[in-house]
């Protein structure tokens, strides 16, 4: 069975988000917030990826495409949210959250699931705006529907 290359670039995504974060806490830089919101580049080289082949594959109808990405980037956060529910519970729990909570963007000090369900709506928001990015830098591509 062939894998998709929505799932294919998601788990890319996903893999790349991880080793990222990990690198990052490895060397100590993790309280840098701006430095986190740099994973957005993943998100991008995924997605545009994935339209890049379903370009060259002869797929140019924008709406099937433009739902490509959506999926692409959906499952590579989808999959980074519940790693960091994972590694979090490893990690130490709401200890763990409430660290990272304090140099991210929240206030208070949110449990596990509020901070995974936040972040997993803005990734979700992230997605959507790489998506239609994309896609209008493709434009001159696709055909109408």
């Amino acid at each position: 069975m062939k894998v998709k290359k929505e799932i294919k670039n998601g788990y890319f995504i996903f893999i790349t988000i991880g080793t990222y974060f990990l690198l990052m806490e490895f060397l100590g830089l993790s309280h840098l917030f701006y430095l986190r919101l740099l994973n957005v580049f993943f998100i991008i080289y995924a997605v545009n990826d994935t339209l890049q082949s379903r370009i060259a594959h002869g797929k140019k109808k924008f709406v099937p495409n433009a739902l490509a990405a959506l999926v692409t980037s959906a499952v590579g956060v989808s999959l980074s949210i519940a790693g960091l529910l994972i590694y979090s519970y490893l990690r130490g729990g709401d200890a763990y959250i409430h660290n990272l909570s304090e140099t991210f963007l929240f206030g208070g000090h949110p449990s596990i699931n509020i901070y995974c369900f936040s972040l997993f709506f803005e990734g979700i928001a992230s997605s959507v705006i790489v998506t239609l990015l994309l896609m209008l830098y493709y434009n001159d591509k696709f055909i109408a529907d």
